[in-house]
């Protein structure tokens, strides 16, 4: 029996460092542009983790050496993101309202370039039971892009050191499941389950199974790591596409808007507090179980209690993507180039803003062995 004290947690810069990206299908430019920032601070993640447009932006940041991944990951925003023809020429709020809802309905009428492209004859025209009558888009060019730009057996090869993970739903149990490096060989398809949202993207099949889009369980894959790694000291950034907290709507747009975000925010305050809460319980019963009289450590309830109280050290960095006055409920599906820089640039911004502050580089305090940072929310008041 191993009685050993548990090891002293390390400063969490120390820890294994994870990526965690969030499902939001357009926004996930703010991803890119959050992952360049953190490699000019020399954060190298070990451990990606990511749903729907997560699992993509993931994807193409494991299937390439460190030095080609920020331009991977122009080349395929920038294939996503074709300009429109014409741009907003005021600069106001509410022309550039009006410009993105039209440009979300250009999304919507033609599709992507390299993502999605529109059925043809639309679904209802299709019979029952095929897989084309079950969605409005067709994501082929997405499989052709993913095998252009992601080095698959590198991501197979790579399990030792970079870890992948990503999240779907079987449609048929219902179950969310994540599709890992560690346990399985990563193919194309499991980066499109992840990101097949219906009813506008196909069901992808594996192995006689088919799965949807994780973000319609739960779009942050922060639960997953924290279940998977209960040894290892983590440094966690989570960067999530819509934030839980928000203003009170004041027309049927912003409403659409507000629910969008709560529903895909995955209730991001909810899980962290609810993971600090079984951390910080933990390390409670590892300093009761310590003072447990010599005569009681052979007794079969002790080794369960001490096997339970084991836990690591955990720190999480939220960069929380927050919506602009011009932004509507489109904004997820709105692919227009220049949303796209604007969205990079604003993980750019949040991430230097985020290492301006030397707090989640230090050891949780006050005997709690998870802590959570929103160092951003500051500039947003």
């Amino acid at each position: 029996m191993d009685t050993a004290a548990a090891k002293p947690a390390s400063t969490p810069a120390e820890g294994r460092r994870v990526l965690v990206l969030q499902g939001g299908g357009a926004l996930g430019s703010y991803q890119a542009g959050a992952y360049q920032a953190l490699c000019e601070h020399d954060f190298e993640p070990q451990w990606l983790a990511g749903i729907s447009i997560g699992a993509i932006n993931a994807a193409i940041i494991a299937g390439n050496p460190r030095e080609q991944r920020v331009a991977k990951l122009k080349e395929f925003w920038e294939l996503a993101s074709s300009p429109v023809p014409w741009q907003p020429l005021l600069h106001d709020d509410r022309v550039h309202s009006l410009f993105n809802e039209a440009s979300a309905a250009l999304t919507a009428a033609f599709g992507v370039p390299g993502f999605f492209t529109p059925r043809f004859p639309p679904p209802l025209l299709f019979p029952p039971l095929e897989t084309t009558s079950l969605s409005y888009y067709d994501t082929t060019p997405l499989r052709a892009t993913l095998q252009r730009l992601v080095d698959f057996d590198r991501i197979n090869d790579n399990a030792a050191t970079t870890r992948l993970s990503v999240g779907a739903v079987n449609i048929v149990s219902g179950n969310f499941c994540y599709f890992d490096n560690t346990r399985q060989k990563i193919g194309p398809e499991h980066i499109m389950a992840s990101a097949a949202l219906p009813p506008g993207f196909p069901a992808i099949e594996i192995e006689g199974e088919f799965y949807w889009d994780g973000g319609i369980a739960s779009n942050t894959p922060l639960d997953y790591v924290l279940e998977q790694e209960t040894v290892d000291d983590l440094l966690i950034f989570q960067v999530d596409l819509f934030s839980a907290r928000g203003e009170l709507p004041e027309t049927l747009l912003e409403a659409a808007e507000r629910e969008k975000d709560i529903r895909f925010s995955s209730r991001t305050r909810l899980n962290t507090d609810k993971n600090k809460q079984i951390h910080n319980t933990r390390k409670a019963l590892r300093d009761l179980i310590d003072k447990l009289p010599d005569e009681l450590r052979n007794d079969p309830a002790y080794a369960i209690l001490h096997e339970a109280a084991e836990e690591n050290t955990v720190s999480v960095v939220h960069l929380i993507y927050r919506k602009r006055n011009y932004e509507a409920s489109s904004k997820d599906y709105d692919f227009s180039r220049l949303n796209m820089i604007e969205h990079w640039k604003s993980g750019e911004q949040d991430v230097h803003l985020s290492m301006r502050h030397p707090d989640w580089l230090q050891q949780p305090q006050d005997g709690e062995t998870m802590v959570t940072f929103d160092l951003t929310k500051e500039a947003f008041k």
